[in-house]
């Protein structure tokens, strides 16, 4: 019914997050109808993305140069390292701009279910950024997943010999949130981290 051109640019689309078989056909025949304005210049701008884009030898971030912009700018305040799992969770914290250290991005969570564990994430990186001694704090940023907080307690196991404080993010009752629409676990969390008004 169609040509394997698009059969292809339909799968290819429907393996992108959030997009399940009959999205990506809805996403390709818009571009298709749209390809002067919008399919050729969305290619070109891949195309470019793909050869231009690295990953940061420092933190694991992409961008255009290593160091990352972020690691190679001198405002940021390099004794402050906040972990990550993901690049996602990176660009996550910096679109608040409410961070001024530096970051360091694991790839990943310890997931023995998924066969994920210390080797396979960039943990030797951050010891290695840690044990450099310009770190004062470390802030573990990891998810409020079961996998989040396996990380989060193996990272605080294994910089527990850096004399550097390790402290993790805040988690319970977000701003704005009204009580009864909070799950068990988030309403527990919150409790047992209260604090003095």
């Amino acid at each position: 019914m169609i040509g394997p051109e698009i059969e292809r640019l339909i799968q290819l689309l429907g393996r992108l997050p959030g997009l399940g078989p009959r999205s990506a056909r809805r996403v390709a025949l818009h571009l298709l109808k749209k390809r002067e304005v919008l399919m050729q210049p969305l290619s070109a701008a891949l195309a470019d993305a793909a050869r231009a884009i690295r990953t940061c030898s420092t933190c694991g971030n992409l961008d255009t140069t290593d160091p990352c912009s972020i690691c190679a700018d001198p405002r940021r305040d390099s004794g402050l390292l906040c972990v990550v799992e993901d690049i996602g969770d990176l660009w996550a914290m910096e679109r608040g701009k409410i961070f001024p250290g530096l970051y360091h991005v694991l790839g990943g969570t310890l997931s023995a279910l998924d066969g994920i564990g210390p080797d396979e994430l960039n943990v030797g990186g951050l010891l290695r950024r840690v044990q450099a001694g310009s770190v004062r704090e470390v802030i573990v940023a990891t998810n409020a997943t079961v996998d989040g907080q396996t990380t989060a307690h193996y990272l605080a196991e294994r910089l527990a010999g850096c004399a550097v404080p390790v402290t993790r993010l805040a988690h319970g009752v977000p701003v704005g949130g009204e009580l009864d629409w909070l799950d068990d676990g988030t309403l527990a969390t919150a409790l047992k981290a209260r604090r003095a008004l």
